[in-house]
């Protein structure tokens, strides 16, 4: 396995490299070009391979019931903008690994083994989550064919007409997988914290996938005022509103914990407007997001419930008004059970040191577990985190990944 990976990897590298890191955007010349290496792979396996409608690649290894549920192994292709060269990609590479492994040995599985190679998974390039993996499944709505990529304003209709792929299909409701016919989705990745680098393992058995609770356009309106002029009895100070908002959603989070919840939360952006900001002004205006997972649907509903009641009391207390704009929600998608135990059996048996832990981060297990697959995922080991340049995962410890899904399931 080492050999093919490490060759595979060595391919990519050439696409989409700048001057930082990795750039394969959704429905790009630089995605489509990793699909092709891929399937020029398989090929050369002498596997089989397909398109479907949405320009999802898959690479088949017939197995000896063809009309079984076939397993799926996959992940993404597209990065995000200066990205790394692993994330996503290696769950294809590996899952390619595996079938390769299993042809070399003479081993036919009892049903196909399809290597999935999903598009625009990346959320970064067109605002709406697991493109690929939904369209495959019949899920994808007909009004997200129409929103836009952010670098070329395009819609994602024209950038997968201008590929070659069929939105019109998409459009009518086409599915190309049928949840009933799958037995499994596994999907290998690499881990985006530093859970696994800092407890020294290589792996990890994911057992859920966090949902989350997302206002990217939030923001809180205030009175622009002289810094020495204005008294602080009629102030209207929208930095200071944030401050009281960004400690009281803290403290709710501290409440989450002890009550031993799961949660995380993020303020990813908090900005007052360049154009009016000033060293002497008190601020009028400030803009920010906000991100809210937890692999528990009550604990998002629980933080839904106190927003409102944290919005009033802010306001009365700063005379401010804070606009929450668009509210965006997803599930929590829990892996199966089944599939968790069958994987960390699997990796005792070969004699490695790993945990169950949840993903913070979306993945398209999560598309296939609420479309009623069962799924399931395996981390792996890296330094530095994702969606930057420096992912930092070693081949042996993917290698040691698809031997547990390899041993769990053939």
């Amino acid at each position: 396995m080492h050999e093919i990976i490490t060759c595979l990897f060595d391919g990519l590298a050439g696409i989409g490299r700048g001057a930082q890191g990795y750039t394969r955007p959704s429905y790009s010349h630089e995605e489509q070009a990793a699909h092709d290496l891929l399937r020029g792979a398989a090929k050369d396996l002498g596997l089989e391979t397909t398109t479907d409608a949405a320009g999802n690649t898959y690479l088949t290894l017939p197995g000896r019931d063809r009309a079984a549920p076939r397993t799926l192994i996959g992940s993404h292709l597209d990065t995000v903008p200066e990205g790394g060269n692993y994330d996503g990609a290696a769950g294809v590479i590996a899952g390619l690994a595996i079938a390769a492994d299993l042809k070399a040995r003479g081993v036919a599985p009892a049903a196909d083994l399809t290597v999935m190679a999903v598009r625009a998974e990346e959320a970064v390039w067109f605002p709406t989550s697991y493109i690929g993996s939904r369209a495959a499944l019949g899920r994808l709505r007909p009004e997200e064919l129409e929103v836009r990529r952010s670098d070329s304003g395009r819609t994602l209709a024209e950038h997968m007409a201008a590929a070659g792929f069929d939105p019109n299909a998409l459009c009518g409701g086409a599915r190309h997988l049928d949840p009933a016919a799958i037995a499994a989705y596994i999907e290998i990745h690499i881990e985006q914290g530093p859970v696994l680098q800092a407890a020294n393992l290589p792996v990890g058995i994911v057992t859920a996938i966090r949902g989350g609770l997302r206002h990217h356009t939030a923001g809180i309106d205030g009175e622009w005022a002289h810094s020495g002029a204005a008294p602080r009895e009629g102030r209207r100070d929208a930095v200071l509103a944030f401050a009281d908002l960004a400690g009281a959603l803290e403290q709710a989070w501290d409440r989450v914990e002890a009550d031993g919840g799961d949660m995380v939360l993020t303020i990813g952006k908090a900005y007052t407007d360049p154009a009016q900001q000033a060293f002497s002004k008190v601020p009028g205006r400030v803009d920010f997001s906000l991100d809210i997972r937890s692999t528990d649907d009550a604990v998002l509903d629980r933080l839904e419930t106190e927003l409102p009641k944290l919005t009033d009391r802010i306001e009365a207390a700063r005379g401010v008004g804070i606009d929450w704009g668009p509210r965006a929600r997803s599930a929590p998608a829990v892996m199966d059970p089944a599939l968790v135990d069958r994987l960390d059996a699997a990796a005792g048996r070969l004699d490695l040191a790993r945990i169950r832990m949840p993903s913070g981060a979306g993945h398209d297990a999560a598309a296939f577990a609420k479309a009623g697959v069962p799924a399931a995922m395996v981390f792996v080991r890296n330094d530095h985190g994702s969606h930057n340049p420096d992912e930092a995962m070693e081949v042996n410890d993917l290698v040691s990944a698809a031997r547990v899904v390899s041993e769990a399931l053939f």
